[in-house]
């Protein structure tokens, strides 16, 4: 009995869309000494919707995760784009040298992932990855993760109960307890209101008085400030 051309399309088309979905194990690490993540969120999607891109001016969803940690709004996108996502895998906060694990299956041709999630003590950083190509090959893969600076919001590098709505300056919350009061606040030239690399904080060793609210023994980091490892199977 011969095989019709209409279910041979059919097989093809199947197995075309069979090769586009994969099973990920991922693991997320916090690099960093005294700095922690707020509620991770990572999304596999396709080439056009993305949580953020670099010397752009970040969206309202993107500065809400950068100034307050809220992934909401991203979330929100990321499902309306068809995305598939693992978010917060960590339940909360993810402190300095922690790991956190989640599991990822992807289709319909969402072939990028990307991750997102605030750094604190920090006025808009945050750790990124920006629509990294998910290879075909099983296998094990590393990944180095930049800080980046949202741009929508002066590094004054002050703690303010209550900062975190977005446009509100200062830094909502120093998770680990070790950021001193009475700062004047950090000046910047920093103009660039685009998404770009972490200048990093500066930080002093008043943390009575000084500019800044932030240890400059703590709070300071060099790039990368996490790892992603990402298992393809």
């Amino acid at each position: 009995m011969k095989t019709s051309t209409l279910t041979i399309a059919i097989l093809l088309a199947a197995a075309s869309q069979s090769t586009m979905a994969a099973e990920l194990d991922l693991k997320v690490t916090n690099l960093t000494k005294g700095i922690h993540f707020t509620p991770l969120l990572i999304t596999a999607h396709n080439s056009e919707d993305t949580l953020f891109e670099v010397a752009t001016q970040a969206s309202t969803a993107l500065q809400t995760m950068a100034e307050g940690g809220n992934i909401a709004e991203l979330v929100a996108q990321a499902t309306a784009a068809g995305s598939d996502m693992a978010a917060n895998p960590a339940e909360g906060l993810l402190a300095p040298a922690a790991s956190t694990t989640a599991t990822l299956t992807t289709i319909d041709g969402n072939e990028y992932l990307s991750l997102t999630a605030m750094m604190l003590p920090t006025n808009d950083g945050f750790v990124g990855l920006n629509s990294w190509k998910i290879p075909t090959e099983a296998g094990t893969y590393t990944i180095n993760l930049n800080a980046y600076d949202a741009g929508t919001e002066q590094n004054n590098e002050l703690v303010v109960e209550g900062s975190g709505a977005p446009g509100t300056p200062g830094i909502p919350a120093a998770p680990g307890g070790d950021a001193g009061t009475g700062g004047t606040g950090v000046l910047s030239g920093d103009t660039n209101t685009n998404i770009h690399i972490h200048p990093g904080s500066l930080g002093d060793d008043d943390l009575e008085a000084g500019n800044s609210d932030l240890s400059n023994t703590v709070h300071r980091w060099l790039n990368p400030v996490a790892q992603l490892t990402v298992t393809v199977k």
